[in-house]
């Protein structure tokens, strides 16, 4: 007889059951419609039962975005291993952009989601600077570690995130596909885009 697959809502698995369950209710209805009367009601349990792990709506949708966090750094550090840190910056950009690319609604959550302002979330703020920090770490490798690169570091990874953001949000936007734009040059923009980042980086400050 085959093993029979606990039920979600069991005791030991409420906790996570409602973290999944509140990324299908976001899903469905978007983060401003996420309560834990619908995450219950999609578990089968009674209203009061998500309470046990998280004391609010807000709590619940921090852990969901600090899960968010955690599987994108994860993504990115999939990227492979470089010698040449403009290789590893090149496909650090690409991950990016996959990522943004597969993964829409996640990604929406981790960068244009206001944070849970009363729940506490030291855990969300570890795993953004944590997927951030890999970025830095790329940058480290080309600068140089000296503390008085710092400034340049973060001066670039600034500069690199909001140039592949802003590529990423307009790729998974309703309007570039209005645009008259040649297949071709759609299939360019990415490798265009990493290529004129890797330029303005070696560019003389």
């Amino acid at each position: 007889m085959p093993k029979q697959s606990p039920s979600p809502a069991a005791p030991l698995e409420l906790r996570e059951a409602c973290v999944i369950a509140a990324q299908e209710v976001i899903a469905e209805k978007g983060v401003e419609n996420l309560s834990l009367r619908d995450v219950a009601r999609k578990l089968g349990v009674s209203h009061q039962a998500p309470y046990k792990h998280y004391p609010s709506r807000d709590h619940l949708l921090a852990e969901v975005m600090r899960r968010c966090f955690q599987r994108f750094a994860k993504h990115l550090d999939a990227r492979g291993q470089f010698d040449k840190p403009q290789e590893d910056l090149a496909a650090l950009g690409r991950q990016y952009l996959s990522y943004a690319r597969d993964h829409p609604l996640e990604y929406r959550l981790m960068f244009d989601t206001p944070w849970p302002e009363s729940a506490e979330h030291p855990d969300l703020i570890k795993d953004a600077v944590h997927a951030y920090d890999i970025l830095r770490k790329v940058l480290r490798r080309l600068h140089g570690d000296s503390a008085n690169l710092q400034d340049r570091v973060d001066l670039d990874a600034l500069y690199i995130w909001s140039t592949v953001h802003g590529m990423a949000g307009v790729m998974n936007g309703n309007c570039i596909g209005k645009l008259n734009l040649k297949p071709k040059v759609l299939e360019q923009a990415i490798e265009h885009v990493i290529k004129m980042v890797e330029l303005g980086l070696l560019a003389k400050h």
